[in-house]
């Protein structure tokens, strides 16, 4: 089969390579899957380079998410082939075949194509366990999502407004605030360059946000702490941006707000229960066609250079996806 292989660690992709490897084989406890799409996420890209927190040992298969047809799964798994599944691990998605962990994969809710199921798990579980889960999320709220372009940022824009918050989408890229709009219909789309503390409070009559969403980092971080009602919670979603930030703790004390680090992967694993239910919330509300994955590109998995290179090169407004 083919596969996509990390064989080096390198700031360059010089020690990636699409490749011929055996077919998997199936442990107990894993369900053997035709990938039928896989969607790329940052950390595939930082773990390209040794650069996410989690560091699989190389060589390894990339890809984290996936959608596809079940070949093989132990009895009592609750899977059976042909069953259209979804989720992944963290590696190994992309490739023609994948033996996944039976407990890391739900079935296909109805209504989704298979694009949609490999764009779905990883960017709403992380946007419903932090505004929901983490966050307590009330309809009638007013939040504010940065990397509103990117799938995981425009996930937690169309989750919140699904949800009746009032939402503010984020952007550094002003060439990107129509595909916004138009992507997920937000209150407002601003820049947040600079400082865009008065836009906010412009926005919401001085109110500023009961939830602030931030995969960012860096400057963003920075500002956004200027943004968060009283009571209010800066969400600590990831650090695009490459700065980790720093802030000191009399701010939140003085202006009455939480600092909330969000890690869903890592959230569900500690609390299967609470994984489960929040993997069964996100599946209900696409079912039901509240919540949709908003698909820049998808590509063979042949053109996968092409697609790393949009993400890094900052492209992308939505979820790229591969087809094996």
């Amino acid at each position: 089969m083919q596969a996509l292989r990390v064989e080096a660690l390198s700031d360059d992709l010089s020690g990636v390579r699409l490749i011929e490897l055996p077919e998997p084989e199936r442990a107990a406890g894993e369900v053997l899957v035709r990938v039928r799409a896989a969607s790329l996420n940052f950390p595939d890209l930082l773990m390209t380079k040794g650069g996410y927190q989690f560091k699989p040992a190389v060589p390894f298969t990339a890809g984290m998410e996936l959608a596809g047809e079940v070949i093989e799964a132990d009895a009592d798994s609750g899977f059976s082939p042909g069953d259209r599944v979804m989720g992944g691990a963290k590696t190994g998605a992309f490739a023609e075949l994948a033996s996944c962990p039976a407990r890391s994969l739900r079935r296909v809710p109805e209504g989704l194509d298979w694009t949609a199921a490999a764009s779905l798990g990883a960017a709403y579980t992380t946007a419903y366990t932090a505004l929901v889960e983490l966050g307590g999320l009330q309809a009638g709220q007013r939040v504010l999502v940065h990397g509103a372009s990117g799938g995981v940022g425009l996930a937690a824009c169309d989750l919140a407004r699904a949800l009746g918050a009032k939402v503010i989408a984020a952007t550094h890229d002003a060439a990107k605030t129509d595909r916004i709009r138009a992507a997920v219909s937000p209150e407002a789309v601003i820049l947040n360059h600079g400082r865009f503390r008065e836009e906010v409070a412009d926005l919401t009559g001085s109110a500023l946000c009961d939830l602030v969403y931030d995969p960012i980092g860096g400057d963003v971080f920075d500002e956004s702490t200027r943004c968060v009602a009283f009571g209010g919670k800066l969400l600590v979603v990831g650090f695009v941006a490459g700065r980790i930030p720093e802030i000191a703790a009399n701010i939140p004390l003085i202006k009455g707000f939480s600092i909330v680090g969000v890690r869903a992967g890592e959230y569900a694993r500690r609390f299967p229960d609470r994984g489960a239910r929040i993997a069964g919330e996100v599946a209900r509300l696409a079912s039901e066609g509240s919540i949709k994955p908003v698909i820049d590109r998808v590509l063979t998995l042949s053109r996968w250079r092409e697609g790393f290179d949009a993400m890094a090169n900052g492209e992308l407004v939505g979820k790229l996806v591969f087809q094996p």
